[in-house]
């Protein structure tokens, strides 16, 4: 398991190979700046936490999710230190249904337990079925969840001017997140930030 460290892009968590100095961001962050705040991710997305994410997610490997959680919570403690509330990717409804629960939700319940910030897992809603996001391309991503999630009428007053992150198990491109990081700001959250468990890294960079 490859554990990301400082240095990282302070926006993306993408990790450098160098350190340079802070508040130096990653050329992904400067050449498409995402709708959320920050992102980090307790591990890179290698052949062991690949492992992991499909056990729990596929496998119904509940038992996973207490370990899994706790990285994350240690990872992403800077972002929950300033957080109001948790609200985990949702599934929808055919999914949710097929696969019995919720991977992100069964991650979010942990950093909820371990980390003391409230866990909204009903705030978020994905409205439209969308195609698995596995083999797509970055712009075929992006296409595939635009609109597809919406904040849940009954829980507009709970979202707006709060600090919320989002939990999810995998960034790949950040298309998911992204789109759902839209949706709670068009609701009036005050900020938005991101905690997933592993994310995709490509040959290690240095920063612009």
């Amino acid at each position: 398991m490859s554990f990301i460290e400082r240095p990282y892009c302070p926006k993306l968590g993408i990790p450098f190979v160098y350190d340079p100095g802070p508040e130096l961001l990653s050329m992904e962050a400067i050449a498409a700046p995402p709708a959320y705040a920050r992102a980090r991710a307790a591990v890179r997305y290698d052949e062991a936490a690949r492992t992991l994410v499909h056990a729990l997610k596929y496998q119904d490997r509940t038992d996973l999710a207490p370990i899994m959680g706790r990285w994350m919570t240690r990872a992403g403690r800077e972002l929950l230190a300033d957080a109001d509330m948790l609200v985990p990717v949702p599934l929808h409804w055919r999914r949710g249904f097929s696969r019995r629960y919720n991977q992100s939700g069964a991650l979010a319940r942990v950093i909820s337990r371990c980390s003391g910030v409230g866990l909204h897992g009903d705030t978020l809603r994905r409205v439209r079925a969308t195609e698995q996001q596995v083999g797509l391309s970055r712009p075929q991503r992006a296409s595939n969840v635009q609109g597809a999630f919406q904040v849940s009428l009954d829980r507009l007053h709970a979202v707006q001017g709060r600090r919320i992150v989002l939990v999810d198990d995998v960034l790949t491109t950040g298309a998911t997140v992204d789109a759902c990081a839209r949706a709670l700001l068009r609701a009036k959250a005050a900020e938005v930030s991101v905690l997933v468990f592993a994310r995709v890294v490509d040959a290690p960079r240095a920063p612009i």
